[in-house]
C-alpha cells in the first residue's frame, strides 16, 4: 500500500514539473518572439530613415494601428512607443541573465558601482554637448562605464576579490565626479540629467533604442559563447584557476558586460534604480528554481513581468518608469517568497 502511495506521489511529481517546463519553455519562446519583434521594429525605423523599406515600415505601424484598435488601447500606433516598449522588453531579457551571474557570485552591488560611473560618463557627455556640441551622452557613458568596470577589476586583482572597500570607491568616486561636472555645467549653459537619475520614457530616443539592440544582440551572444566558463567560475573560483582557465579574462568579460547593460538600461530605468533589475528578478527566481539554468530562465520571465507591468503603470498614471518597474519587481518576488516551502534554495550548476 504505501509503495503505491509512494508511486503515485512520484508520478505527480514529474507530471507537476512537466507541466512547470512547458510553461517555462512556452513563457521563454513568447519572450522570444517578442524581442525578435522588436529588434525588427528598430531595424526597420532605421532602414526607413534612410528612404530603405518605407513600405516594409508602413505596414508594420498598420498592423500596429490594428493592434491598438483590438486591444483597445493607444499605444502601437506610435513610433515613439515602439522605441520605448523595445528598450523595456530588451532590458527585461539582458539584466536578468547578467544579474544571474552576479547574484550568485555576490557581486550584486557591482551594477550600482557601475551605474553610478555610467552616470559621471553621462555628465561628461552632457558637459561636452554644452560646450562644443556633441551630444551623445549615453556613448560617453558606455566608455566612462566600461573604463569603470575595468577599473574594478583591476582593484579587484589587486586587494581582495570583489571586496567591498575598491567597489565603494569606485561607487563614491564616480558620482563625486558626476556631481561636479553637472554642478559645473550648470554654472555654463545648463544641464538637466533628472531623467537619468530615475528613468524617464520621454528622454528615450531612436538611437538609444538602436544602441540598446546591439547592446543585447553582443550580450546574449557573449553569454551563450561563454556560459560553461562563466557557470564554472561563478561556483568555484578556485577550481577554475586550477582547470588552467583564464578567470581574470572572465571576470573582466563579465563585469563589461554589467556595465554595458548598465548603460543599456540608464533612460528606462534610471541611475539609481538600475541595479535593482539586476538582482531583482534573479532574487524572485531562486525563491522558486531547482538549478542555476532554471533560475536563468525564470529570472528573464519574471524580468518581462516587471517590464511589461511596470511600463503599463507608468504609461497609464503618468508616473516615472524606473520606480514603477521596480515596484513591480518586489511585487513578484514576495509572491515568489509566499509561493516557496524551503525559501532560498541552494542551486546546482545544472
Amino acid at each position: 500500500m504505501t509503495e503505491n502511495v509512494d508511486t503515485t506521489v512520484a508520478r505527480e511529481t514529474d507530471s507537476s514539473r512537466d507541466i512547470r517546463r512547458l510553461l517555462e519553455l512556452a513563457g521563454l519562446a513568447v519572450t522570444g518572439a517578442v524581442s525578435l519583434v522588436m529588434l525588427a521594429f528598430i531595424i526597420l525605423f532605421w532602414l526607413q530613415e534612410q528612404g530603405i523599406a518605407t513600405g516594409a515600415y508602413e505596414q508594420f505601424m498598420i498592423a500596429g494601428q490594428w493592434l491598438d484598435h483590438y486591444l483597445g488601447t493607444n499605444v502601437f500606433k506610435w513610433a515613439f512607443m515602439w522605441q520605448q516598449l523595445a528598450m523595456g522588453v530588451l532590458i527585461g531579457i539582458v539584466a536578468p541573465l547578467i544579474g544571474t551571474f552576479l547574484v550568485h557570485r555576490e557581486m550584486a552591488l557591482i551594477g550600482e558601482t557601475l551605474a553610478h560611473t555610467a552616470f559621471a560618463g553621462v555628465a561628461i557627455g552632457f558637459a561636452a554637448g554644452s560646450l562644443v556640441g556633441i551630444n551623445v551622452p549615453l556613448y560617453f557613458a558606455l566608455v566612462v562605464s566600461i573604463l569603470g568596470a575595468l577599473g574594478v577589476q583591476w582593484l579587484s586583482e589587486h586587494t581582495d576579490t570583489y571586496g567591498d572597500v575598491p567597489v565603494a570607491i569606485m561607487l563614491t568616486g564616480s558620482f563625486a565626479v558626476g556631481t561636479l561636472v553637472i554642478s559645473w555645467g550648470r554654472g555654463q549653459r545648463g544641464i538637466s540629467i533628472e531623467g537619468f537619475l530615475w528613468g524617464d520614457l520621454s528622454i528615450v530616443t531612436a538611437s538609444s533604442a538602436r544602441l540598446m539592440a546591439v547592446l543585447s544582440v553582443i550580450v546574449v551572444a557573449v553569454v551563450i559563447y561563454t556560459y560553461k566558463q562563466l557557470v564554472f567560475i561563478t561556483f568555484d573560483e578556485q577550481a577554475a584557476r586550477v582547470a588552467r582557465l583564464n578567470v581574470t579574462a572572465y571576470n573582466t568579460i563579465l563585469v563589461v558586460m554589467t556595465a554595458v547593460v548598465v548603460v543599456g538600461s540608464m533612460q528606462v530605468l534610471g541611475v539609481i534604480l538600475v541595479a535593482g533589475m539586476l538582482v531583482i528578478p534573479v532574487a524572485a527566481a531562486s525563491q522558486i528554481a531547482h538549478g542555476f539554468r532554471e533560475t536563468m530562465y525564470l529570472s528573464v520571465l519574471f524580468g518581462q513581468l516587471s517590464i511589461a507591468g511596470g511600463l503599463a503603470m507608468a504609461i497609464t498614471y503618468g508616473l516615472p518608469s524606473g520606480g514603477s518597474i521596480i515596484v513591480v519587481a518586489i511585487a513578484f518576488y514576495l509572491l515568489t517568497i509566499g509561493l516557496s516551502s524551503d525559501g532560498v534554495r541552494s542551486l546546482s550548476m545544472h
